[in-house]
């Protein structure tokens, strides 16, 4: 890339939680059977674990991904139906489920996504976390001949984005937790 676009650190940091009439370890179990996020994410539709003790560290998932048409609709975004890898890298039950995605090469990028859980009385609060520090091959894919003003554009369109999906996540998530307690 010939611009400094991407320098400044961390490209994407947002957060979102939601108060959840469940255990820790209720949610927990819930959000670490990734192959069940199909229920509450915005894109990813399911998936297998493929190497690994499922939802342990190390373990590596295969997702299934779709995106409409309209997200950043100007944007050169992969559309329709599409496969991610991620690691998990951290898997504390009752407090925290991390994974970071991974490139082609099977490396971990510095993309993650997070969620961290606290007792909070009767029930906990879940925080959905997403961090990117440096774009990954897909951004740097989607960004590669836009210019600097482009870029920007797709930098401020696609952390929307993101935002809201963690909140629509949160709000699934919490349905399908206390529908389950």
């Amino acid at each position: 890339m010939t611009s400094n676009t991407f320098e400044n650190r961390p490209l994407f940091l947002t957060s979102a939680d939601v108060r959840v009439s469940a255990t820790p370890e209720d949610v927990y179990a819930v959000i670490s059977d990734l192959p069940r996020c199909g229920e509450w994410s915005e894109e990813c539709r399911g998936g297998e674990w493929i190497s690994g003790e499922p939802a342990t560290v190390g373990a590596v998932f295969q997702g299934e991904n779709l995106r409409s048409p309209d997200v950043v609709s100007w944007a050169p975004v992969v559309r329709g139906t599409w496969h991610t890898r991620c690691e998990v890298v951290a898997a504390e039950p009752g407090r925290t489920f991390r994974w970071a995605m991974l490139d082609d090469a099977g490396r971990k990028q510095e993309s993650v996504w997070a969620f961290d859980i606290t007792a909070d009385g009767d029930g906990s609060v879940l925080t959905h976390h997403f961090r990117m520090d440096a774009p990954t091959e897909g951004i740097v894919g989607i960004t590669s001949e836009m210019d600097d003003a482009e870029k920007r554009r797709f930098l401020r369109e696609w952390g929307e984005k993101i935002s809201h999906d963690l909140v629509t996540t949160l709000d699934r998530i919490k349905a399908v937790v206390e529908k389950r307690v």
